[in-house]
């Protein structure tokens, strides 16, 4: 089945659709091996890690378009991927829809945030008016009818903690997207309790994404469902804590050396989930490289792998 409509039906059934996120094709293909059926490109995700940028609207179409291409090309689940505000207005909403469909993304949101936007968890938040915002999703929503109706729109309502914004306006703008604009989903961004959630998923005449912003604990994933969301992302469960990692290692190898990584190594060794698989199956398939080696180049040009170094474990 492809995966723009895998999507559009994963968002449609009665079970919970989890997304990690992240940036990258690794993050994408280890959730695919994991089990996940979708994985979300966060765009705070590509500008910190890419170009070493905050989430302020600096990275542009191009950079996110091949981003999606990059992720859709490297997996085999649903590509859901960040268009911030569309880059630009209706008329550039419109071009935009149709460059990630031809990246192979499943589906795309875009904010109703003003330009240049900012993060969806940090403050300066400013939306652009409801008439605005309903153009520029009508102009999503044609131009995906026109390429490729499968492909999923979906509305991210920033009002929530915005300038001016409430729960109350986040409610009225995203009921708007769909019934007048004909977004497939809402994403109403930075709900902070499980009675926002509830009241969001039972008052939008569609699929909510719904992720938690509030104190914690969180609600589970069996509580987000119960709720009635339709899905829930995590765009930073591939990085974050990985960056935490990594933070902690440069830190302890620049104290003592080599006899960090030791550790780091041994440590890994005893994890119940055993040792990344950083060369092979299913993170990176060395054996099928192998074999169409095997099967397309001459022997007489083939590598000598057996007498080289790296062929084992040294």
């Amino acid at each position: 089945m492809a995966s723009k409509t895998k999507f559009r039906e994963l968002l449609k059934r009665p079970e919970l659709l989890v997304m990690p996120g992240g940036f990258s094709p690794l993050h994408a293909r280890m959730s695919e091996a994991l089990g996940y059926e979708a994985f979300f490109m966060a765009g705070s995700q590509i500008a910190a890690y890419l170009y070493g940028y905050p989430d302020v609207g600096l990275i542009g179409l191009a950079e996110m378009v091949e981003a999606a291409r990059r992720l859709a090309t490297g997996s085999n689940i649903a590509i859901f991927a960040d268009a911030d505000t569309g880059y630009g207005n209706a008329v550039n909403v419109y071009h935009t829809v149709q460059q990630y469909i031809r990246a192979g993304a499943a589906g795309l949101h875009i904010e109703d945030q003003e330009a240049p936007k900012k993060s969806g968890t940090f403050a300066g938040r400013r939306c652009i008016s409801v008439e605005e915002a309903i153009g520029k999703y009508k102009a999503a929503v044609a131009a995906k009818n026109e390429l490729d109706p499968d492909f999923v729109i979906v509305a991210r309502c920033d009002s929530i903690g915005s300038e001016h914004g409430s729960f109350e306006s986040a409610m009225e703008r995203s009921v708007a997207y769909v019934e007048e604009a004909g977004v497939d989903a809402v994403w109403v961004n930075t709900m902070r309790s499980r009675e926002e959630i509830k009241e969001a998923c039972k008052k939008i005449p569609a699929p909510v994404i719904a992720p938690y912003y509030g104190p914690p604990p969180s609600p589970t994933l069996e509580e987000f469902q119960t709720l009635g969301a339709s899905a829930v992302l995590f765009p930073s469960l591939t990085t974050a804590h990985g960056l935490q990692a990594t933070w902690d290692l440069m830190h302890e190898f620049k104290d003592r050396g080599p006899a960090a990584l030791e550790e780091w190594n041994a440590r890994a060794q005893k994890s119940k989930w055993g040792v990344v698989p950083r060369a092979q199956e299913p993170l990176l398939d060395t054996n099928k490289i192998r074999k169409l080696e095997e099967e397309f180049i001459p022997e007489s040009l083939q590598r000598d792998y057996d007498g080289t170094f790296g062929h084992k474990k040294h």
